[in-house]
């Protein structure tokens, strides 16, 4: 079963980069695509994992492995007192024994062990997603941090290209030279959102750097789109293909495993048969002789019911763990859709209405100001809501495309989205 939902993430390094975070990169811009790649390249949760399956590999190697023979020597009579004084009368043996495993123990270690192998491969897979998934929000931080300081920008430099009409209307007494000062403040505010924002940038830079491998961060930004969305199939569909994430498919290679343990518990008590063959010389008349034995353990005492009754358990929670784990996954991907949901809600708002109508205002304001029309005050106000409309609809662009890249990371496939154009 594994190898056919290994299928579903034969792409996992491509799986988040979407057509709209793509956008052209310039020379120094990190992209989805390289952020990915790097995280996967550098990540110690991932080599972590992959160890994990070479112990459980060689878990299944010892597993499979036969019991070794025993060569043993004896030497009866001798040292002793009379005739058995010296080695005299002694009676020396060299024998070689071989205990037999029944009952299909060794069978059942194997499969154990081949059940911990896919345990940890398909454990290896899930880690894998959950690493370009973290990745990817981070990705999106930075991208959504450098869009807000940007917008920012675009806010100083308007109330800044405001200073020339400004000092002209002061001069003809048209405004107050108080004026001045109130734009000069409206300006000085604007930045210091932007220096909190740039403190904002500069963590979320960092651990994304830390994702890839990186103690500091060696790119200068990063490279993408955030305004393009689409719709989300039903949330039905969603809760289906969570059914191919590895954390709930591990757990047909957990339960097999646990199953065979407790077989193993079972046959435990059932003895093992012990075969030895020797050569036996007696000094006192120089004869030779065979020696062959047979042992068997008789299961009176251990009968190993405390082992049987705790795989036992162990088998019976497996349903109940991959249930809990089940919704673990469903109330992560419910929050996740919410968000998504209400982004495109709030999107479809700030994109129909509210930045057209801002945008429309805020240039009718600024052309009535320099006609006398209206304060500096107005304008300012004007300025002032665009750009909160602005950083408006790219917080909730940015919400949209982590929510995706969450569900993403939890179905391990792209998220089949009808397209809509942005604004």
């Amino acid at each position: 079963m594994f190898r056919k939902k290994a299928a579903l993430f034969a792409c996992a390094v491509a799986f988040l980069v979407s057509p709209w975070l793509t956008g052209v990169s310039h020379s120094q811009a990190l992209t989805m695509k390289s952020a990915l790649a790097r995280a996967l390249a550098a990540s110690p949760r991932l080599t972590a994992a992959e160890r994990d399956v070479g112990i459980a590999t060689g878990q299944r190697i010892q597993a499979g492995a036969l019991l070794n023979p025993e060569l043993s020597y004896e030497q009866d009579n001798s040292f002793g007192t009379g005739k058995y004084q010296g080695t005299k009368s002694a009676e020396t043996t060299l024998q070689i024994s071989q205990a037999f495993e029944w009952f299909g123990k060794r069978d059942a270690r194997i499969a154990a062990g081949a059940a911990g192998v896919e345990t940890a491969a398909i454990q290896r897979q899930a880690v894998r997603l959950e690493v370009l998934s973290q990745t990817a929000i981070a990705f999106l931080n930075v991208l959504g941090a450098q869009r807000r300081i940007q917008i920012l920008d675009e806010q100083v430099a308007a109330i800044d290209r405001l200073t020339p009409l400004l000092q002209r209307r002061v001069e003809s007494g048209a405004s107050s030279p108080a004026e001045t000062g109130r734009a000069e403040v409206a300006s000085a505010l604007v930045k210091a959102d932007r220096e909190r924002l740039r403190s904002t940038l500069a963590s979320a830079r960092r651990e994304l750097a830390v994702l890839m491998g990186d103690p500091t961060p060696k790119f200068t930004s990063v490279s993408g789109r955030l305004d393009a969305t689409g719709r989300p199939p039903s949330f039905q569909s969603v809760v289906a293909a969570i059914e191919a994430n590895p954390q709930l498919v591990r757990w047909t290679a957990v339960y097999a495993q646990r199953n065979a343990e407790l077989l193993l518990a079972r046959l435990r008590p059932y003895p093992d048969v012990r075969i030895a063959a020797g050569w036996r010389h007696f000094n006192e008349t120089n004869d030779d002789a065979v020696r062959l034995t047979l042992s068997v353990p008789i299961p009176v005492f251990f009968q190993n019911q405390g082992n049987i009754l705790s795989a036992q358990e162990s088998l019976a929670k497996t349903r109940a763990e991959r249930e809990a784990n089940r919704n673990t996954l469903i109330v992560i991907a419910g929050r996740a859709y919410d968000a998504l949901q209400s982004s495109l809600r709030e999107l479809a708002i700030l994109r129909g209405a509210a930045i057209p109508k801002a945008e429309q205002a805020a240039q009718a304001i600024s052309d009535g100001y320099g006609q006398g029309r209206f304060t500096l005050l107005e304008v300012l106000d004007a300025q002032a809501s665009l750009t909160q409309a602005r950083l408006r609809e790219q917080e909730a662009s940015q919400n949209f495309h982590v929510a995706v890249a969450t569900i993403e990371g939890l179905v391990g496939n792209p998220l089949s989205l009808a397209r809509e154009s942005s604004r």
